[in-house]
Parts: structure tokens; sequence; C-alpha cells
């Protein structure tokens, strides 16, 4: 009988430890998929951050580092610049890259490092109980803005990948969601595209993946992916907003 569906070698056997409907799993398959199709477990580094997603190293199958919150981008540079032949990569969260993290990945990226960065946007601080993040929505209601997120009070959300592209290092900027069947296909060719990009030796290749909170935004799995569609894809649009 022919196999039609298998876990990749790029992720191990043990069960995520992520709320039911949050989509940290679904991102995790989708990057561990192309590097098992393109790569070599001993020629793939990546480095996992403070957040959700603190423990990828349980996850991927692969050598990794854990950074200090937010410096992934610099974690991953120096692996980089010690090993060229390396193919490495970050997995970031909204907390730890655009607001602890914020300088590492300006820095990074407008340096060109040949790295390549997997950036979830949740919209929210899911690990430490819900606060609000640099990418909450206005109207948002989180611990820390519990009558919702105001221009005025908080600010605007930041847009990762419009700022980014706007400086000459990075090679790939590009935004995709993981909401329905189709976008997630999409996400992979994206995530593929961005892998592709670091093994030809250009510049900085990031993926902002737009993905769910459903605890922490006190919604049902459903309408978690429902607000993903509606509402995230409505103030941060998707496709590539530069490739080089």
């Amino acid at each position: 009988m022919a196999t039609v569906f298998e876990r990749p070698k790029f992720l191990t056997d043990t069960p995520f430890h992520y709320c039911p409907g949050c989509t940290h799993g679904i991102v995790h398959r989708l990057v561990a998929e192309v590097l098992s199709e393109k790569f070599r477990q001993e020629d793939v580094i990546g480095v996992a951050p403070v957040g959700c997603a603190v423990f990828a190293y349980n996850y991927f199958n692969c050598d990794m580092y854990e950074a200090a919150h937010g410096r992934a981008p610099a974690v991953a540079t120096g692996a980089k610049r010690a090993q060229p032949n390396k193919i490495v990569f970050t997995y970031q969260g909204d907390g730890d890259l655009a607001s602890i993290g914020m300088a590492e990945i300006v820095h990074a990226a407008t340096r060109g490092e040949k790295i390549t960065v997997i950036f979830i946007n949740n919209g929210i601080y899911g690990m430490t109980g819900g606060q609000m993040a640099p990418t909450t929505l206005i109207g948002e209601k989180t611990t820390t803005s519990p009558y919702g997120r105001t221009a005025e009070l908080n600010g605007n959300p930041i847009h990762v990948c419009e700022m980014l592209a706007t400086l000459t290092g990075p090679s790939l900027v590009a935004r995709v969601s993981v909401h329905d069947v189709k976008n997630v296909l999409n996400a992979k060719k994206v995530i593929a595209k961005a892998f592709e990009h670091q093994a030809e030796g250009k510049g900085l290749s990031l993926v902002e993946v737009l993905s769910t909170c459903p605890t922490n935004w006190g919604r049902s799995p459903q309408e978690a992916l429902k607000f993903v569609a509606e509402r995230m894809v409505e103030e941060y649009p998707l496709g590539i907003f530069k490739e080089v």
C-alpha cells in the first residue's frame, strides 16, 4: 500500500503542547515538510524563541539553539556566519520579534544576514497571559487593554513586513495565513521560497504567518479562524512585499 501521509523527518514524534485551535502546530508542520523535502537534518540549525514556541526545540528534529527573548536573529547571525554552509532559521512570535526583539530583526534585515525568519503574528502575547502585543488590532481587548486598544493611548499596530520591505538587505519579505486550506497550501509555497533564497545565498528572508490564539482571544477555534480571515487579513494584507 502506498504511503500518502507521514510525519516529516524534521518533526520529532512528540505531541504539541499548544492550546486547542492554536495554529502553531500547522506552521511547525509546514516548516518541517519544506525542510524535509529540501535539506538534510545535519545541514539545518534552528533557533527557538521565548514565547509560546519556546519549546520548538522539542519538535524540530535538527540542531537547535534557545535564544534569549528577542535575540533569535542575533543568535542565528552568529550560527550562519560561523557555519555559512548551514541552513539557519528562527521561529519567532510577535512579542519576541516585534517588541523586545525589534532591534535585532531590523538590524539583521538591513545587514542582509543570510538567514530565514518564520514570524508568527497572532496579535497577542500568548504565553504570558494575553497582554496587548505590538500587533494587536485597534479595538481588541486584552489583559492590558481591557477597554480595547486605541491609537491615541496605545499607538497603532506595527506592520513588520511593510517596514522591513523598505530596507536594502532582505531578499524576501512576505505575509501569509493559515486560516483555511487554500492559505495553508500557499503558506507552504512561500516558506519554501524563503528557504530557497537562503540556499541560493541571498539576503534575509522573512515570512510572517497570521495565526490564531483562541485561548487568549476568548474565541472558539472556529471563531478564531474567522477572525483571522475577516479582521486580521484586513489589517495585515497577504502577499509578497519584497523579492529580489
